[in-house]
């Protein structure tokens, strides 16, 4: 080997270590995206109600204020658990507790973080509940680590 380095060699050792971990990249990229579609992501009870609840959480910027499975802001309370935390039983229990917690907001408490009113229809409440019922009900690695969320 010389002792010195050429273009040549300082070239190839750049192209080829690119290479190598643009091969990486990608082989990582591929297998995130199958462990999400295949392991992470529970399909079989993903409906259209929890997709339409998953555009109202979006539409809103729910998580600006919340946290959902720890990401998000930690203004209000974590929601992956909070039917478990509220006692829901059902969907229909979720949506009776959601929407009278939903309608009881702004309370006008002085000096109190308040949610605002977001005027949802039955179909938009609905849709949210069951989006956090299903929320609840994923494998979500023990989090959060409390039940108090």
């Amino acid at each position: 080997m010389r002792e010195v380095m050429t273009k040549s060699m300082a070239r190839n050792i750049f192209y080829g270590g690119s290479l190598f971990f643009i091969l990486i990249f990608v082989g990582l990229t591929a297998q995130s995206h199958r462990y999400i579609v295949t392991t992470s992501t529970d399909v079989e009870t993903l409906s259209e109600s929890v997709v339409l609840g998953k555009h109202v959480w979006e539409k809103h910027a729910c998580i600006n204020c919340h946290t959902l499975l720890g990401e998000g802001a930690y203004f209000a309370p974590e929601l992956a658990n909070v039917m478990t935390r509220w006692g829901a039983e059902g969907a229909e229990d979720g949506y009776e507790m959601l929407r009278a917690w939903m309608e009881a907001m702004p309370t006008g408490i002085e000096g109190r973080r308040q949610m605002p009113a977001f005027d949802l229809t039955e179909e938009e409440y609905r849709g949210l509940a069951d989006f956090l019922l299903w929320t609840d009900s994923i494998r979500a690695q023990d989090w959060p680590p409390n039940d108090a969320g």
